[in-house]
């Protein structure tokens, strides 16, 4: 059965509703301020989508949560505190950011019986220490991103911010970078689905290498600064977006970059093109 999608799309989400009540549960017994509350939350979350990767020998059931979380935080606190034109502009850009990631992930998802590359790589490089790698590398840490990335706009909807002009900057660069990201991942099916080889260099493929990252990383940042907009300059909450950077930059690209030397003339290629950067 884990060769079947529909079979799996159902364990994922039987999966991540019992995760998001678990996290929810979580949140309310939990001592201190909300931030410290959703942290624990959101690792609670976390350990319990681990616990089902292990059970089900597949790290990738963890995917989703990048793009499914920050979409539950949000609503979970305007819920909570109220719609105000700030949080309701906030929640909308992340959405529809996070439906199409998700709905990305949905459409290359082949089963439980698939794992995403990386992960079966660090299996093999890390052999009895994978299952550590697989909790702190794998899921902790890019929960701690998702966390650190979604805190501005928690905050801004918690203390109830109001609406900056400069909010309009912060929002309409996530909401191109969403498109940016969308349109990379469209051209690169494309790619894949014509069963060409070798490496794409086809619309925003021309002259970069990794352009859905870039996106990814911009749409975080239009986040960041249109919540400090909002909040008067609370720049402290900037640190998620500079993590978001520093993980795709020293982690994700070089990763994908090791992947791909092992194809032929990957030396001219990457010569011939930058990382991040369209033109």
């Amino acid at each position: 059965m884990k060769n079947k999608r529909g079979f799996g799309f159902l364990i994922i989400a039987a999966v991540y509703a019992l995760a998001i009540v678990f996290g929810i549960v979580i949140y309310r017994i939990s001592p201190g301020a909300y931030w410290l509350k959703l942290l624990l939350a959101d690792i609670a979350a976390t350990a319990f989508v681990f616990v089902f990767s292990v059970l089900l020998k597949n790290a990738s059931v963890y995917d989703p949560y990048w793009s499914v979380q920050p979409v539950v935080i949000l609503l979970g606190f305007l819920l909570s505190r109220g719609f105000t034109p700030v949080g309701a502009a906030l929640f909308a850009v992340v959405t529809i950011w996070g439906v199409r990631l998700t709905a990305n992930w949905a459409y290359t998802f082949h089963g439980l019986d698939h794992q995403d590359w990386r992960y079966t790589m660090l299996h093999e490089k890390t052999g009895a220490l994978y299952p550590v790698v697989n909790f702190l590398g794998i899921h902790l840490f890019p929960t701690l991103v998702v966390y650190c990335v979604t805190l501005p706009a928690v905050v801004a909807i918690e203390t109830g911010a109001e609406w900056s002009r400069l909010c309009l900057f912060g929002l309409l660069l996530s909401l191109a970078a969403t498109v940016l990201q969308g349109v990379s991942d469209f051209q690169l099916h494309r790619f894949r689905k014509a069963g060409k080889t070798g490496f794409i260099r086809e619309g925003l493929w021309t002259h970069a290498r990794h352009p859905n990252y870039l996106g990814e990383i911009l749409m975080w940042w239009g986040v960041a600064f249109a919540s400090i907009a909002a909040l008067n300059g609370v720049w402290q909450l900037v640190f998620g977006a500079i993590l978001n950077t520093l993980m795709f930059v020293f982690i994700s690209i070089p990763m994908a970059d090791r992947h791909q030397a092992r194809k032929a003339d990957f030396d001219a290629y990457k010569s011939e093109t930058h990382a991040l950067w369209l033109f």
